[in-house]
């Protein structure tokens, strides 16, 4: 099954018509005739999307939209409209109400169908952006109370200027976004910064071939791939909507263009932009966090031993050497205990940022520890290795460090243990990980070294095989 497809509608025939048609598209169909007991129904049957009649015995399809909007597990599910006649004015006020699409009886199967599974694959998209626990809020997923504030860019993609010149002079007065004309012949100035948040493609032309290429190709492009794409075809070509529909438009003008009609889809298409950018966003920072540490921003551990892992992995490829250090600052509980927490956090960020100073861009810094820092170094020898973790020492030592709540600064000395990872000789048995955690565990011995010789100092061992 593709997917469930909830049908409303007080007219039985219809259902079963309409049932037919979706079945033989392999779709699960869940039939009712009205809004008594939709909340239920559709808690149960979890649709996908809803086809409903415009007008219900006891509703229409905007007071579907609102009982929908009851349950906000259940709020973002597509609604597609039927009206029994092409109504334009029927249409305008359903897009302005809410409503995904809205299509005329006799149902077109081929536009239908292009139409559900658009709806479906946008939908699918955004769910899996969403968190599938209760805590949305807390990990900022929430929906925000206003989408896309701002006025947005947006793009007319047109065959030739004076269709451009044309949308733009219609569309000026019912929209707030910038306009911008393009031809499709020259669309350089429309890859270039900033990307157009929306992009409307002209399809009317007598040779619409190129436009549905133009839609593909946008659709692939990383820089235009998440822009809305709208295209405009005339009315007497319902296979070029569902064309464009497949080849990725996110939303068609089935009956030319109509000034009212793109600005309502706009409106609805840059919404689920702003909404889909905000939950990529808040997805990307969670990433983010989950491998840094809060504090001094660097990787964490669960970063970190894989990193390791694939260095270790990849040296035993090419040959080369790599340094695996564990830096400890030395009698740091005296620092918490005598200046406080505040004063050791202080410690701890300074000391971080002077670390990664004196690190190049491929090397790896993180907080494994309280106040313990891993630091893995790839195509680094010995000799290149002991440099490092001197001058790492010495950055730590040669300077005070200044701490909120101290009249004096605070100095602060550190213990490296360094040990280098030639593969050469290492159990072949041991996975990268295996090998990396012993790594870790040999430069865990030589911090100790470090610290029983004195403290503020490093000790360097070769890596065992």
């Amino acid at each position: 099954m593709q997917g469930t497809i909830l049908i409303l509608d007080g007219v039985s025939t219809n259902r079963i018509m309409l049932k037919v048609q979706l079945s033989a598209a392999y779709y699960h169909v869940v039939q009712s005739d009205g809004l008594q007991g939709l909340l239920a129904l559709a808690r149960r049957c979890r649709p996908d999307l809803i086809v409903t009649a415009m007008s219900l015995p006891d509703g229409n399809a905007l007071a579907v939209r609102e009982v929908m909007q009851q349950d906000e597990s259940l709020r973002h599910i597509p609604i597609i409209a039927v009206t029994a006649q092409n109504d334009p004015s029927a249409r305008l006020t359903a897009l302005a109400g809410g409503i995904d699409d809205v299509l005329a009886q006799p149902l077109d199967d081929l536009i239908l169908q292009a139409r559900i599974r658009s709806l479906i694959r946008a939908r699918s998209g955004t769910e899996e952006l969403h968190p599938r626990d209760s805590t949305p809020d807390t990990l900022g997923f929430a929906e925000p109370v206003a989408s896309f504030e701002a006025p947005a860019q947006v793009a007319l993609l047109t065959r030739d200027a004076a269709t451009s010149s044309v949308w733009r002079a219609r569309l000026k007065g019912l929209t707030r976004h910038r306009l911008q004309s393009h031809q499709m012949n020259n669309i350089h100035a429309l890859m270039a910064d900033p990307v157009p948040d929306a992009i409307v493609v002209d399809l009317t032309g007598a040779q619409p071939q190129q436009g549905l290429r133009l839609l593909a190709d946008l659709r692939a492009r990383s820089m235009t791939s998440h822009a809305a794409l709208i295209a405009v075809v005339p009315a007497a070509a319902p296979h070029l909507a569902a064309d464009a529909l497949d080849r990725g438009a996110h939303d068609v003008l089935q009956c030319g263009f109509c000034p009212q009609e793109l600005s309502l889809r706009l409106t609805s298409q840059l919404r689920r932009k702003a909404s889909s950018d905000r939950l990529r966003a808040s997805v990307r920072d969670g990433l983010r966090a989950a491998v840094r540490d809060p504090m001094t921003g660097l990787y964490n551990r669960r970063y970190a031993l894989p990193h390791l892992a694939a260095i270790a992995g990849k040296a035993a490829e090419t040959g080369s050497s790599f340094a695996v250090m564990l830096a400890d600052l030395d009698h740091f509980k005296q620092i918490n205990d005598a200046y406080g927490h505040q004063a050791g956090d202080a410690v701890l960020i300074e000391t971080a940022r002077r670390l990664k100073s004196q690190l190049r861009p491929i090397d790896m810094i993180a907080r494994v520890g309280g106040e313990e820092f891993l630091i893995v170094m790839p195509n680094t020898d010995q000799a290149a290795a002991t440099v490092t973790a001197d001058r790492l020492c010495r950055q730590i030592n040669a300077l005070p460090f200044q701490c909120p709540g101290t009249s004096q600064p605070v100095h602060v000395t550190t213990s490296i243990g360094v040990v280098v990872g030639p593969p050469a000789g290492s159990d072949p048995r041991l996975t990268p990980d295996q090998f990396a955690t012993a790594l870790i565990g040999q430069a865990d011995r030589a911090l100790y070294g470090a610290k029983g010789s004195g403290r503020n100092r490093v000790s360097l061992i070769g890596a065992a095989a």
